[in-house]
Parts: C-alpha cells; structure tokens; sequence
C-alpha cells in the first residue's frame, strides 16, 4: 500500500516545489520591476529639481519641516508652526509700503513693537474696503480709542483696540468663540469696524458715525472725539504716502499735570520772595 502512495506523494511535492518556485521568480522580478521604477522616479525627480529651483526650494522647506515635526514629536514640544498659527505679529519688512511706513510711524508714536501693529495694519487694508471704510480711519479710530492697547478697558464697559461696547455687541463676538474674544486684537478690529461702518451708514456721514460711536461711551465728548479721529486719519494718510510726519507722543492728563506741576516747580525755585529772577545780583550795582 505504501508503494501505491509513493507516485502520489511525489508528485505533490514536484507541484509544490514548483509552486514555490514560479512565487519566487514573480515576487523577484516584481521587486526588479519595482526597484527601477522608484530608481528611474529618483532621476527623473533630481533632474527636475536641478531643472526647477523652485520645486528645489519648496522639497527643501517640506523636508526641513518634517523633520523638525519629528524632532519635536520625540522632545515633547509643541510644534512651532501652532504657537505661529496663533501669533498676531508680521514683519514690516514684508508688508507694502503704505503699510510698512504706516508700521514704523505708529510704532515710534504709541511706544509699540512694529511687529504686532503690522497684522493689525494689513487686516485693517483687508477688511477695510470689503466693508467700504478707509483702512486709515479704522487705524486712526484704534489709535484715539485705546493707543493700541488691546487689553484697554472703560469703566462703562468698552473693550479692546477700538474699544466696543462688549455688552451691547455681544452677538457679532458668538462667531469669534464668545465676548470674551474682544481682547483678542483681530477679532477687536473687524467687529469695531463693523459696528463703525453701521454708524457712517445711519448717520450719512464719516463725522456723523464717528459721533455716534462715541456717544455709546462719552456723549460729552462728541466734539473733540471726530477731531482727534479725522486729524490723526490725516497724518496716517500722509505717512502712508511716504511723507515725514512730526512723531508726537500722545500725553495723558496725568502726564500733563504732572509737566505742569514741574514747570511751576521750576518757576518757583527760580523767583525771590519778592516775585523777581532770583539773579546774582550784579557787581556794578
């Protein structure tokens, strides 16, 4: 019985080893195959980088910024390009000039870094004629309502770079994440411009919205508010156009007292008892 198995047992054992045989030769010439595609998309990839400096510079970027994922994946760190994402900051270097002058002129005036005033700059040029106002008043608007401070704060309650009524506008923040996004600068920005461009549109005029965007927070001061507002839109405008513009520093009413204090001061320390110069009196008298 043995014997009659013998053929058949063998006869699998040449099927299999022929089996195996025909896989290894395909799987072979497959991973040939395979090898030159990848060495021929190799070549084909160096010459067209030599060939296009630009896609050289562009693989050169992906690869330094894949890499530096990986590094940072491995120490822990969050990854630059998210703490970027959420930096309200541009060099004014990249900016146009209109902007650019715009930077560095405010900057020295308010006592600011360029870098942030830079992105608040292009968003003002950004939003500005989408919603029909001139990117200038809506900088001049920041500039009198809070010197670029976007933490500002009045004791009725308005907020943030162009200092808005956070209570009254509460729904124009819901696509911001919340009131509390009106110390976020953008978010600042675009809402107060909005809420400026409705007043211009109500009242029919620049000056007449600009009184009403006051009126929420000083009525008393109406007058000198537009003022302020048009005559520092006048300077930007000039600066803008690559003009020199005189830097003044804004002064407080605290500064200003103070100043006055030392100049009495001064007077007094230089006057006699009798109200005359406290002079050396003179040898020929």
């Amino acid at each position: 019985m043995l014997a009659r198995f013998t053929p058949w047992f063998e006869r699998l054992k040449l099927g299999l080893r022929t089996f195996a045989h025909d896989v290894a030769q395909g799987f072979f010439a497959i991973s040939h195959n395979s090898m030159a595609v990848v060495g021929l998309s190799a070549f084909f990839f160096v010459v067209a980088l030599s060939v296009r400096p630009d896609l050289r510079t562009i693989t050169e970027a992906k690869l330094i910024s894949w890499l530096q994922e990986r590094q940072d994946e491995e120490l822990g760190l969050e990854t630059t390009a998210d703490a970027l994402d959420r930096a309200t900051a541009t060099d004014p270097r990249e900016l146009p000039k209109q902007q650019s002058h715009l930077a560095y002129w405010l900057s020295k005036k308010y006592r600011v870094a360029p870098q942030p005033l830079s992105a608040l700059i292009a968003e003002a040029y950004d939003i500005g004629p989408v919603i029909g106002l001139e990117p200038t008043l809506i900088l001049a608007v920041m500039a009198v309502e809070s010197g670029f401070n976007p933490f500002a704060q009045t004791h009725v309650g308005a907020q943030g770079l162009m200092q808005v009524m956070t209570s009254t506008h509460q729904d124009k923040y819901q696509g911001f994440g919340g009131t509390l996004a009106a110390f976020d600068p953008v978010a600042n920005l675009r809402v107060g411009a909005y809420v400026l461009r409705d007043h211009i549109q109500r009242a029919g005029s620049v000056q007449g919205g600009l009184k009403m965007y006051v009126a929420a927070v000083n009525p008393q001061g109406e007058g000198a508010y537009v003022g302020k507002v048009m005559s520092e839109q006048a300077r930007l405008q000039q600066v803008a156009k690559g003009l020199k513009v005189p830097i003044t520093s804004p002064t407080t009413a605290t500064e200003a007292a103070t100043a006055r204090l030392e100049s009495l001061w001064e007077k007094a320390q230089n006057l006699t008892p009798f109200g005359k110069d406290n002079a050396d009196p003179d040898p020929a008298d």
